[in-house]
């Protein structure tokens, strides 16, 4: 069977497509756990943003797929079913699945006949996508798959969850990254690629997909999977790792042990990137960060989400950002972990959540004077409310959502308002702080690849003062309020792919 599995070409404002392209980790992963006599293509298209029509066409074309496959998160739902749509008229009869957080979350989306849409994977997709393709090659009942949804006649039949897998039977099987059909994945001028080496969380975070979708839960890899898929991604070219574990840092002795055989197998002539939680770096930073340091890590992600308690609270993540001694939490753990992160010389992406529902200009400006004295990267997004989870039903109930249109859902589109703020006006405080953190970076990323940036230097610049002008903005020569309004229109007229 012809397999296309297409990942969605929308992405992140914080992950500009001139420094940061990430391969979908989840296609790759689907393409490994079918039968090796299936002919599988993956096409992440945020490769080719201004050409996704013509690369659907030809794909559909030199393909000639007997199913296609769509990964899709809540912002890309738009986009989504346009290609859907594109992928209906060239082969009319070619069944399309669609899987990710947003179908598994709000299949309810895709279930319209006018959609589209045969066959909707929930939650994790290896197991049932495998049984899928099974079933579609050889026949049997689609009813007997558990975390399948798919059209029967006139209507959708919602198969029961698939129970989350434990990973350590070897029955989900390593990526093939020999599927992929297209190329230029890059983090700052590196040859990028991704690995897992768990999946779940146990923390209860409000605004959190993972847990809605799979549970509280942790499960890992064992260590000679992991090292295997990080030679085969050095292999297939990467110069840099992103670990894209849910919460990697839950088992920090089981961390310290993948930094050591990092080292020791020789795998650290390579950058790694990683996620991280601010308790787990503070509480054991002092033999935790010499040895990512050694193991190759240079950039970690910190889920900071921010430094008031009042908002850690509704955002149910007091307890990941707490410091403790003797059992006790005595403040926030968040400097601490910092301190130690460029103590061995990594750079902390700061993740923070900004226009929690009882946010005032002052607590929102109180966080953005953090971020500019510690963070070296913002990654600062407002509260999204996501399908199903505690924070979608709390806002609702608020009345605080403005706009239930999930193509906004982008992370730094504010949907939501304070009790004190409108949302507009939280995203400009937001953008214009935010820019010049951006710009201050460009020094790091000097260090670590001067030729990337004296190459690139513009286009970061042209993207960060998207609907302005760097210079004029340094000579206070823009209004900034027309400036951010240009910049939402850009940022709109960007969204259309397709």
């Amino acid at each position: 069977m012809n397999i296309l599995l297409l990942s969605m070409p929308d992405s992140f404002e914080h992950m500009p497509t001139v420094g940061i392209r990430m391969p979908n980790g989840a296609l790759t992963s689907l393409a490994g756990n079918v039968d090796a006599h299936h002919r599988v293509a993956v096409a992440d298209l945020v490769l080719v943003q201004r050409t996704v029509r013509a690369t659907v066409e030809r794909l559909v074309r030199e393909w000639k797929p007997e199913l296609v496959g769509l990964s899709v998160m809540s912002f890309q739902r738009k986009t989504a079913l346009r290609i859907v749509q594109l992928v209906r008229a060239l082969a009319p009869g070619v069944p399309i699945m669609v899987g990710g957080y947003d179908p598994s979350l709000a299949a309810e989306a895709y279930t319209d006949p006018a959609s589209g849409v045969d066959f909707i994977v929930r939650g994790e997709g290896e197991l049932t996508f495998r049984a899928l393709v099974h079933v579609l090659e050889r026949g049997g009942d689609l009813g007997a798959i558990p975390g399948l949804s798919y059209r029967a006649g006139g209507a959708f039949r919602h198969n029961p969850d698939r129970a989350v897998h434990g990973l350590g039977d070897g029955e989900i099987r390593p990526p093939n990254r020999a599927a992929r059909v297209l190329s230029g994945y890059t983090f700052l001028g590196r040859q990028v690629d991704v690995i897992e080496t768990s999946r779940g969380c146990t923390f209860d975070c409000s605004f959190c997909s993972i847990i809605e979708m799979r549970g509280r839960n942790f499960h890992r890899y064992e260590f000679e999977r992991v090292l295997a898929d990080i030679r085969d991604a050095r292999a297939h070219g990467a110069r840099a790792i992103f670990i894209v574990d849910d919460n990697i840092t839950l088992d920090v002795k089981r961390f310290e042990g993948l930094c050591r055989a990092i080292v020791d197998t020789g795998l650290d002539d390579l950058l790694y990137i990683v996620q991280a939680m601010t308790s787990a770096i503070a509480g054991h930073g002092a033999t935790l960060a010499p040895l990512m340091r050694r193991a190759g890590f240079r950039y970690v992600f910190l889920g900071i989400e921010n430094i008031l308690d009042d908002d850690l609270r509704f955002l149910k993540a007091r307890a990941k950002n707490a410091l403790r001694a003797d059992g006790r939490t005595t403040g926030n753990a968040t400097t601490t972990a910092i301190e130690h992160l460029h103590r061995h010389g990594m750079y902390v992406v700061g993740g923070l959540i900004l226009g929690n529902p009882d946010d005032t200009r002052e607590s929102i400006e109180a966080n953005l004077a953090f971020a500019r004295r510690w963070v070296d990267y913002p990654y600062i997004q407002h509260p999204t409310p996501y399908p199903r989870t505690p924070m979608n039903r709390e806002l609702r109930e608020r009345g605080l959502i403005m706009n239930d249109d999930v193509e906004a859902y982008d992370g730094t589109t504010a949907v939501v308002r304070t009790e004190h703020l409108a949302a507009e006006e939280i995203e400009f405080i937001r953008w214009r702080a935010e820019r010049w953190m951006k710009v201050r970076h460009i020094r790091a990323v000097f260090r670590l690849n001067p030729r990337f940036v004296l190459t690139h230097w513009r286009l970061m610049l042209a993207h960060t003062f998207r609907g302005g002008s760097f210079l004029k903005s340094l000579l206070g020569l823009e209004d900034d309020r027309r400036t951010f309004a240009r910049y939402r229109a850009i940022r709109q007229a960007e969204r259309r792919y397709v």
